[in-house]
């Protein structure tokens, strides 16, 4: 992996074409190349999913729930620190520099096995440390309910247990930036005040809670909705339910799947309508088979069905299973679903994330003084295409043919 020196393309919103020029793990300077020609507007989704050819250099993208990629599975009851680092650099060649390995549902030493993982990758890896901007805990104190649960493994569904996720705190040195609750089960509400004390970011997720519950998990200190739309029942009450509600309270910003099959794209402009870009995060929710062939695999709970649309779902089930999505197509989707523009959306999928994680500065605008933690990123048939993924000034993936506008030391 070595340094970069210079990215040339353009800054999505703008039409200048630009050089940034980067020294050690910081953005030096950012000059104009070429003006526009006052024909080329900013990159915008207009609905209709139309991307113009070009190289962008965008903000460092952060996918803050990812359960692996590429058949590596962080949450296999066999996963080592390789497992970590191989998923890392699977997820580099998506285009995406920064995630939050997810670590969802099951017994306490599975779920200890694979934290102490992330963290030993993190400590042999210096640049996956870097990428690693917090590991997010899904679960296990989630709604038993199917619908709610998702695909989580019901055995091992249970009740907020405070000791339990101290040790986890204690296994993740500081790591643990994001848990994912049910507010309405048997000590939720304390857990979140104590986890909120602890500097951990709450969500609400996975839920069957009704109004007073999901009120009394914001005044705990949640901050957050965990894929708002999933891990639903599949019918509800057409007015009254967590959705609604969820989607209603201005203290809670929210997480999205956009990948065309967790949410239509009716919902996700109405989403993004009420919660608007500062309280809207994209995400994959990425499955560990995400980015592999159609077919069956074992999953979390039950073998899982990869279908060629990219959609995961349990066999026999009408239930998803995760996404078999990249934050890139999350993005591209986000445009076409409701016409923001790739800088808006980008920084759903950058800044958002960090706000959320309490990480500002983690990466930041392509400006003087920001972190060189880029994704660079063309575009195909109107489809976002990844070209290279720098990590504190290192090219730690790049397009198989090389890249025109890059240059290395």
């Amino acid at each position: 992996m070595r340094r970069i020196a210079v990215l040339e393309g353009r800054l999505p919103g703008d039409s200048r074409r630009v050089q940034v020029h980067i020294e050690g793990d910081r953005i030096a300077q950012v000059t104009t190349v070429a003006a526009g020609d006052g024909n080329e507007a900013p990159v915008q989704g207009g609905g209709h999913g139309i991307l113009p050819a070009e190289q962008w250099i965008l903000p460092g993208l952060l996918d803050m729930q990812i359960n692996g990629y590429g058949g590596h599975d962080l949450n296999a009851e066999d996963v080592t620190w390789e497992t970590v680092v191989r998923m890392v650099h699977a997820v580099w060649a998506t285009g995406v520099p920064l995630l939050c390995p997810t670590v969802i549902t099951g017994s306490r030493e599975r779920m200890s096995r694979s934290i102490l993982a992330i963290v030993e990758a993190c400590r042999k890896d210096p640049l996956v440390d870097r990428a690693v901007a917090g590991i997010h805990i899904e679960g296990p104190y989630i709604s038993p309910a199917d619908g709610p649960r998702g695909a989580h493994p019901p055995q091992h569904v249970r009740l907020p247990d405070w000791e339990e996720f101290e040790s986890w705190l204690k296994i993740g040195e500081g790591r643990i930036r994001l848990v994912t609750v049910a507010p309405e089960i048997e000590g939720a509400i304390d857990f979140i005040r104590r986890a909120k004390a602890a500097g951990v970011t709450v969500a609400i997720g996975h839920t069957a809670a009704g109004a007073a519950a999901i009120r009394a998990a914001i005044a705990a200190g949640a901050t957050l909705s965990t894929h708002l739309g999933n891990g639903s029942h599949a019918m509800l009450p057409r007015l009254e339910n967590y959705i609604w509600e969820q989607l209603a309270a201005d203290d809670l910003c929210a997480s999205i799947i956009v990948d065309g099959h967790h949410l239509p794209p009716a919902v996700v402009k109405c989403f993004y309508r009420v919660k608007g870009p500062d309280r809207l995060v994209l995400i994959s929710d990425a499955s560990p088979i995400a980015g592999l062939a159609p077919g069956r695999y074992p999953g979390f709970h039950g073998e899982v069905e990869l279908l060629p649309d990219g959609r995961i779902q349990m066999v026999g089930s009408p239930y998803l299973a995760g996404s078999g999505a990249n934050l890139l197509v999350v993005i591209e989707r986000m445009c076409e679903f409701s016409g923001v523009g790739l800088d808006q959306a980008a920084a759903m999928a950058s800044y958002g994330p960090q706000r959320v994680l309490g990480l500002e500065g983690k990466t930041g605008p392509v400006a003087p003084g920001s972190p060189a933690t880029l994704s660079v990123v063309t575009s195909a048939g109107g489809r976002l295409v990844p070209r290279a993924t720098v990590v504190a000034g290192h090219l730690v993936w790049e397009a198989p043919r090389g890249l025109a506008g890059i240059a290395g030391r």
